[in-house]
């Protein structure tokens, strides 16, 4: 995809991602260093998270390997992230666990997971972000979110709460952090061609697959379309939007 941004739009601003070593996360991490932004990467697979590390334009980013699983585990990770980084100019914590199952069939072990990657490590992120120094101010905080959280589906119900929860912290967030006119912020996503979306289709069978995909207006996305919203989340182009949820679903949510 065409990135419309200036190689030098973000260029003296450190950001982190997390879940970078593939998807959504690695195209945004990819885009803002096209934009001469310095970008930490945090992922689960050492090895996957250093692919994306040696495509990244420019010099001077770091990976940081490691699973975030709770909201204090995540909290001390970071402070010991930014001992090395510095402050912040911003966050996009993208990574997260999909699931599929009847909530007859869900175990304590399995919500954890799913609660765990995206909603418990995001306020693990916002916890050690808060603290004296951590982020810039005017930085920004956006965390990744889904139509799943405003639309229901079988088997869903462990995966949406967990994207709901996501976008109703992010308003009262917006309105603890404004004071340092910190930006937070969510991006409700639909169908995007990423590994995970795969797995999730695996089962569907063809018919249903192209059902899924013409509930999408301009058909599924892919990681890029993302990525450029994430981006302007990111940047100052948005620094008059906060507490807000911003759908890129290519129309899903209208059917």
């Amino acid at each position: 995809m065409l990135n419309i941004f200036k190689s030098d739009a973000l260029q003296g601003r450190t950001y982190l991602v997390t879940g970078a070593s593939s998807g959504i996360g690695k195209a945004t991490a990819v885009l803002l260093s096209e934009c001469g932004a310095r970008v930490l990467i945090n992922g689960r697979d050492e090895s996957r998270l250093n692919e994306t590390l040696a495509q990244l334009s420019g010099a001077g980013h770091l990976a940081f390997a490691a699973p975030l699983e709770t909201s204090d585990q995540t909290n001390d990770w970071l402070k010991s992230v930014l001992d090395t980084s510095g402050p912040l100019d911003g966050v996009f914590h993208c990574a997260g666990i999909e699931l599929i199952r009847p909530a007859r069939m869900i175990k304590q072990a399995q919500l954890n997971d799913v609660l765990g990657s995206s909603l418990f490590a995001a306020f693990g992120i916002a916890r050690a972000l808060s603290s004296k120094n951590a982020m810039v101010d005017g930085g920004s905080l956006v965390f990744m979110s889904s139509v799943a959280g405003s639309t229901g589906q079988v088997g869903m119900s462990a995966y949406s709460a967990a994207k709901a929860a996501i976008d109703g912290m992010v308003r009262s967030l917006a309105c603890e952090l404004s004071a340092k006119k910190i930006r937070v912020n969510s991006i409700a996503a639909g169908a995007v061609h990423t590994a995970m979306h795969d797995r999730l289709t695996k089962g569907s069978g063809d018919d249903a697959t192209t059902a899924y995909e013409q509930s999408h207006l301009l058909g599924f996305g892919e990681p890029q379309d993302v990525a450029q919203a994430a981006l302007y989340l990111l940047s100052p182009a948005s620094s008059w939007v906060t507490g807000t949820t911003m759908v890129v679903d290519g129309g899903y949510m209208v059917r």
